[in-house]
C-alpha cells in the first residue's frame, strides 16, 4: 500500500508496502531504557544509548535494549530504491521487494508465511525511492528463528518466474488501486514528474503499468545480486535484547556471508529551476484539487528544520494559515495543507488545497500564493514559530515512543543521513530556528520561478 502525509514529514512522502501488520504503542516505565531529550541552557538533545558496529563483510548493526514491552523490533533496510532504476525498468526495486517473500534457498514462501504466522510474528516491507526495509515485530524469544529467516532470503532467494508471473498481477492491481483509479494517487505522481525533469525522484516507486507489465526473473535476479549484500544493508534491532547474546547471533548468521562489490551509480543532476512549471490532469472528481510545489531539500540539510516549521506555519493542522483562510474564512476549501518532505537527493516543499465542488480555483490559487508570499517577506510571530516548534519536537518524539518507531527512525537516519546520530539533535536544531531563519528559506527557495502548479 502506498503511505502518504499531508501533514508534518521529516522522512520519505511515499512507502510502498507488500503486507499489513500491526503495532504496539507503549510509554517507557519508569526505570526500563527508553528514550529522555534532556535540556540544558538553550538546548535540547535525544539521549537514547546505541552500539553500532560493522561486521567485517560491511553489514552496519545498530542495536538498542528496550525493555519497556518484552517485543523485538528487527528492521533490516537496504540501500536501493526506485532511485537506483532506470526508464524501461521502474518498479523493480518494488518488485523485488514482493518477491522477497516468495521463497528461498531453506524456506519457500509458504514456510516463510506459517512459520511468521505460527511464532506470533507480525511482519512487513516498503520500497522508497532512496530504500527497501523489511521488519519483524516478534517475541524475544523468537530471535535466533527471524534472523535464519532474514539470511536466508539475503543470501539465496530463488526468484521463481512462475511466483514472478502471479506476482506481476498483484502489483498491477496494487497500483490500479492506489494510483491509476485512484486520482490523488495520479496526482501525486504528476507531481513528482513535473518537478523533477531529470532525477530518477520523477519516476513512481511503484513504477508505470509498461513496465510492470514486462518484469523479468533476469532484471530482478541482477537487482539482487547487485544491491542485496551485507555491505549495503542496515540491521536494527530494538526491544528486549540481550545485548552480547544478539551480537553473537548476529556473527554467527550474518559473519558467514560474503561482502561484495556495489555498483557505480551516476544520477543525473537536476538542473536549477528558472521557469514555472505547470501541469493539469483530468479526472471524474467533484471538485479541483491544486498543488503548489518548489523544491526543498534532502533530509539532514541544515534549512530543512527552518522548511519544516514553515510548513506547519502555512499548513500543518486546523489552526495553520491556509487552512483558516481557506477553510474556515473562505470557505471555498474542504482541505488545505502544506509539507516538506526530504528524500536521500532533494526534498519537495508543497502547499495543496482541496476545493469544495463548484468552486473555481483562481482565487483560492491567489490566496495561496500570498500567504507564500507573506512567509517569504515579512516575519512570522514568535507565537507561530513556538507553536510550530512545539509540534515538530512533539512529531520526532511521538515517533520514538514505540520499539518499532525507534527502529524506524534510527534506520532512516543512518541510511538516508550516514550516520543515526543525526536524529539525537533534531530536537536541539528545531529549538534552534529563528523567525528570521525561516523567512530566510522561504526566500531561497519559494521563489515564483521555483514553482510547480499541478491541477487536478
Amino acid at each position: 500500500m502506498i503511505w502518504f502525509s499531508h501533514g508534518f514529514l521529516r522522512f520519505v512522502p511515499v512507502l510502498i508496502f507488500s503486507f499489513s501488520g500491526s503495532f504496539v504503542r507503549a510509554l517507557p516505565a519508569p526505570g526500563t531504557p527508553g528514550t529522555a531529550v534532556t535540556a540544558a541552557s538553550d538546548s535540547l538533545r535525544l539521549r537514547l544509548p546505541v552500539i553500532k558496529y560493522q561486521l567485517e563483510n560491511g553489514l552496519t548493526v545498530l542495536l538498542h535494549r528496550d525493555t519497556t514491552v518484552p517485543i523485538v523490533s528487527y528492521h533490516t533496510w537496504y540501500k536501493v530504491g526506485s532511485l537506483n532504476e532506470a526508464e524501461g525498468i521502474t518498479g523493480a526495486a518494488h518488485m523485488l521487494e514482493h518477491m522477497m517473500f516468495k521463497g528461498a534457498k531453506k524456506y519457500s514462501g509458504k514456510d516463510f508465511d506459517h512459520i511468521i504466522h505460527e511464532n506470533g510474528i507480525v511482519n512487513n516491507a516498503f520500497t522508497t525511492y532512496d530504500y527497501t526495509g523489511f521488519y519483524q515485530n516478534l517475541p524475544p524469544d523468537k530471535l535466533e528463528l527471524v534472523m535464519d529467516l532474514e539470511v536466508d532470503r539475503m543470501s539465496s532467494l530463488a526468484i521463481d518466474p512462475a511466483e514472478l508471473l502471479k506476482e506481476r498481477d498483484v502489483v498491477k492491481e496494487e497500483r490500479r488501486w492506489r494510483v491509476d483509479n485512484n486520482p490523488m494517487g495520479l496526482l501525486r505522481e504528476l507531481t513528482m514528474s513535473t518537478i523533477f525533469k531529470q532525477h530518477p525522484y520523477r519516476w513512481p516507486v511503484i513504477g508505470t503499468m509498461e513496465d510492470i507489465s514486462n518484469y523479468e526473473a533476469p532484471v530482478l535476479r541482477r537487482f539482487y545480486e547487485q544491491y542485496y549484500v551485507p555491505n549495503n544493508a542496515i540491521l536494527v534491532l530494538v526491544g528486549d535484547i540481550d545485548i552480547e547474546r544478539t551480537k553473537s547471533l548476529i556473527q554467527k548468521y550474518y559473519g558467514k556471508l560474503p561482502r561484495k562489490a556495489l555498483p557505480e551509480v551516476k544520477y543525473p543532476d537536476e538542473p536549477p529551476q528558472q521557469v514555472q512549471y505547470n501541469a493539469k490532469l483530468k479526472q471524474e472528481v467533484q471538485g479541483i484539487t491544486f498543488n503548489v510545489s518548489f523544491r526543498g531539500v534532502p533530509l539532514g540539510h541544515p534549512d530543512s528544520y527552518a522548511l519544516d516549521l514553515a510548513a506547519q506555519i502555512l499548513g500543518s493542522g486546523a489552526s495553520s494559515r491556509l487552512y483558516k483562510r481557506l477553510v474556515y474564512q473562505s470557505q471555498v476549501a474542504a482541505q488545505a495543507f502544506s509539507y516538506h518532505s526530504n528524500m536521500k537527493d532533494h526534498g519537495v516543499f508543497a502547499v495543496g488545497v482541496v476545493l469544495k465542488p463548484n468552486q473555481d480555483m483562481e482565487k483560492p490559487l491567489e490566496a495561496s500564493y500570498n500567504e507564500i508570499y507573506r512567509l517569504r517577506t515579512h516575519p512570522v510571530s514568535d507565537k507561530e514559530v513556538k507553536k510550530a516548534k512545539i509540534q515538530a519536537m512533539k512529531a520526532v518524539v511521538d515517533e520514538l515512543m514505540t520499539v518499532d518507531g525507534k527502529a524506524r527512525a534510527l534506520a532512516s537516519a543512518e541510511i538516508v543521513t550516514g550516520s543515526y546520530e543525526n536524529l539525537l539533535t533534531d530536537i536541539e536544531k528545531y529549538n534552534q530556528v529563528s523567525p528570521a531563519d525561516i523567512q530566510r528559506v522561504a526566500a531561497k527557495y519559494l521563489n515564483t520561478t521555483q514553482r510547480s502548479i499541478v491541477v487536478l
